[in-house]
């Protein structure tokens, strides 16, 4: 190639380059180098908000959608890095979203003392489950999303632990029952769960007519139906995702459960005059059922950390304290050491 031919294509190649790095930004431009999971789910943007945390937009075939997934990685984190971290996968409740976690708790400054990632995935309001759809599957797949494909994604992209002896998962409300039925389905998955507030005996009698209640007046305005099945007809799989009826396959991970049972407005609450003795009903519900799966463990002999509070309502006001409490223990079961 003639020297003024070759100076040519090098200007050429520089500029578009240049071009290419000022429509995409090193974060999403990296990208296109990212591994996919094994059904094709992938990491199509990132936006990095800080020095340590990540927005994910992952297009995900289990929700037929694209979905965000929020990343808070530790000190000294790199992509590239031949270790691997400890992770905690934190779920939200229902009718909330990702940024959950980091809005309305201090989950920034308290993993920030710990050798550790967390991920905080969409939850949208999916029931932590692949839903029934009367017996013919299909999308939704929220228990697919969580648990093949961020958990793919965040092992072969983001250097997370790849073994229940690394991984936690941790949620509130229906998070935590989704926490709790996905450890209990995937034995060996997460070495250490929590549940705050959580639904944990499902076909516990009156819960199913409740679940279908909420789940049509307040969730996304469809049938209710086709989450879990119409309940004493899709009996079986009413069972297949109740955390009490699957505790044995718990044994072997370390768990830790709280709740309030009265209702009523805890230490951390603090209720408009006139409204200091109003009842939470969601919270009572989330007690008798917690209440009931603590007992079931106890009859099989699986040792559990618990804490029932008895007052308290079902808001972030009683459970980032409980945070602070299970935290500690969290890291040390995933072997997430104390940073200096």
């Amino acid at each position: 190639m003639r020297r003024s031919s070759l100076v040519r294509a090098v200007s050429g190649f520089a500029g578009a380059a240049m071009m290419s790095a000022l429509l995409f930004p090193a974060s999403q431009a990296a990208g296109a180098a990212l591994v996919a999971a094994d059904d094709g789910a992938k990491i199509v943007a990132q936006k990095q908000l800080d020095d340590r945390t990540f927005d994910l937009t992952v297009s995900s075939p289990a929700l037929a959608e694209s979905v965000q997934v929020r990343v808070l990685t530790p000190k000294g984190w790199s992509e590239t890095a031949a270790r691997t971290w400890p992770v905690v996968y934190a779920y939200q409740g229902g009718r909330d979203t990702y940024v959950s976690w980091t809005r309305s708790t201090d989950i920034e400054e308290v993993s920030a003392k710990y050798d550790v990632m967390v991920v905080m995935p969409e939850g949208d309001n999916g029931s932590y489950t692949d839903w029934w759809n009367y017996g013919k599957g299909g999308t939704p797949k929220w228990e697919t999303f969580h648990t093949q494909e961020v958990l793919q994604l965040m092992e072969r992209n983001f250097r997370a632990g790849a073994t229940g002896k690394r991984r936690a998962v941790m949620g509130i409300s229906s998070g935590a029952s989704g926490a709790m039925t996905y450890a209990a389905r995937h034995p060996g998955m997460f070495g250490y769960v929590v549940s705050s507030s959580g639904i944990l005996h499902l076909t516990q009698p009156g819960i199913p007519a409740m679940t279908m209640f909420v789940n049509a007046f307040f969730g996304d305005g469809g049938d209710p139906y086709r989450i879990w099945g119409i309940p004493g007809i899709d009996t079986a799989n009413w069972k297949a995702h109740d955390p009490y009826e699957l505790a044995e396959n718990l044994r072997g991970s370390q768990l830790y459960i709280a709740t309030g049972t009265t209702g009523l407005p805890g230490p951390y609450d603090h209720p408009e005059p006139g409204h200091e003795k109003s009842v939470q009903f969601q919270e009572v519900l989330c007690g008798s059922t917690t209440e009931s799966f603590i007992e079931r463990l106890k009859e099989l002999g699986i040792p559990a950390t618990t804490h029932v509070y008895t007052d308290g309502w079902h808001n972030w006001e009683a459970w980032q304290p409980e945070m602070h409490r299970y935290w500690p223990l969290m890291m040390k079961a995933i072997g997430a050491r104390p940073l200096a």
